[in-house]
């Protein structure tokens, strides 16, 4: 069996997220893990707004991150097609928490993964100088 190395990084997707303290939390480290097992990548959020949006991306090597699943207070999210069958998530507003979950690992799950809150405002702009700095370490294979 292959080891895996998955990491995770937060970003923050909104122009006022750190002025108010509205952020995302990961424990520090990558995760291991071997081939066909399966793992959870822990994504905690602070957030000021009542319906508060979640995203987590995958980044494959000089790519640009893809979209894998976003996740509202109010309703499911949407999950990309391609990702359906072994990556799932919920978000839970009491804990503060959207865990992805990735069942049957393939070695090309080997990827930085990124979780984002996006805040629910009137007019919402996002943009790509408003990443906030990601904490983690960049996956080794």
């Amino acid at each position: 069996m292959k080891a895996l190395f998955i990491s995770v990084l937060l970003a923050a997707l909104c122009r006022e997220c750190r002025a108010q303290k509205d952020n995302v939390v990961q424990p520090q480290g990558d995760v291991t893990a071997a081939e066909g097992e399966a793992v959870t990548l822990h994504c905690g959020y602070n957030s000021s707004s009542t319906g508060p949006s979640l995203y987590w991306y995958r980044q494959d090597g000089n790519q640009s991150p893809k979209f894998i699943l976003s996740r509202f207070k109010l309703d499911e999210g949407n999950t990309e097609e391609h990702f359906k069958e072994r990556f799932s998530s919920s978000l839970n507003s009491d804990l503060r928490s959207v865990p992805l979950k990735i069942q049957k690992l393939q070695v090309s799950d080997s990827a930085v993964y990124y979780c984002a809150l996006q805040l629910m405002t009137q007019t919402s702009e996002l943009r790509a100088d408003d990443l906030a700095p990601p904490t983690g370490v960049q996956l080794s294979q």
